[in-house]
Formats: C-alpha cells, sequence, structure tokens
C-alpha cells in the first residue's frame, strides 16, 4: 500500500505539480492551454488525495510513512500553483498535522529559502 502511493506521487504528483509550477512561475511566455491542462490535474490530484484523507489520518497503512512525506513535499506548494485548500479540508488537516512534527519542523527550518536558493 505504501509503495502504491509512493507511485502514485512519483508518477502524477511529482510530474503535474512541477509542470504546473514552471507555467506559472519558469515559463518566459504565458500559455494559458498547458496552465488549463496542468491546473486541472493537478485538482484532480488533489482530489484524489482528499478521497483518501476522509477516508484516514495518514495517506497509507494507517500511519505516517514515506508515502506522506514525499506527497507533502509537493501539496505543500498549493499556494505556489492557485490551488484553494477550501477545496480539500482534509488535505489541509493532513499538511497541518505533518508540518506540527517536530522533524519537518526542523527541516522545513533548516531548507534554503526560495530567493536564496539561486545565489547557493
Amino acid at each position: 500500500e505504501v509503495l502504491q502511493w509512493l507511485f502514485l506521487q512519483m508518477a502524477s504528483i511529482g510530474p503535474m505539480l512541477g509542470q504546473l509550477w514552471f507555467f506559472r512561475h519558469g515559463a518566459k511566455e504565458r500559455n494559458e492551454m498547458a496552465l488549463e491542462r496542468y491546473g486541472r490535474e493537478a485538482r484532480r490530484l488533489y482530489g484524489v488525495y482528499e478521497e483518501r484523507l476522509r477516508e484516514q489520518p495518514w495517506v497509507a497503512a494507517g500511519q505516517y510513512s514515506i508515502a506522506d512525506i514525499a506527497a507533502f513535499t509537493w501539496l505543500r506548494s498549493h499556494h505556489e500553483l492557485g490551488i484553494s485548500m477550501s477545496d480539500y479540508p482534509a488535505v489541509a488537516e493532513w499538511l497541518a498535522r505533518i508540518e506540527a512534527r517536530p522533524a519537518v519542523q526542523r527541516g522545513l527550518a533548516a531548507a534554503i529559502p526560495p530567493a536564496r536558493a539561486d545565489a547557493a
């Protein structure tokens, strides 16, 4: 079960949200077709996680796992992707539960701020 959800993250969440982020922030020209396509797919994927997290507190096997960790790093970028979390309350609660974990807080605090990433 953990591997299934991890593979979903690797095959869908990462590529689709990565493309949406690129076309929102990295492309030199605005591409409405790409924004619509990747935005629609991103919302669909948030919906998949919303359904799952309505049923249980963690993505797989009833406990916090690498499946949660891998998806968290992508799904927490909703504000950069133009995704409203009001449409995904179970995902929002799950993100808050993960972000409240002391090890996650330490990891986020140690991350290079995006403004400095280019300078590093």
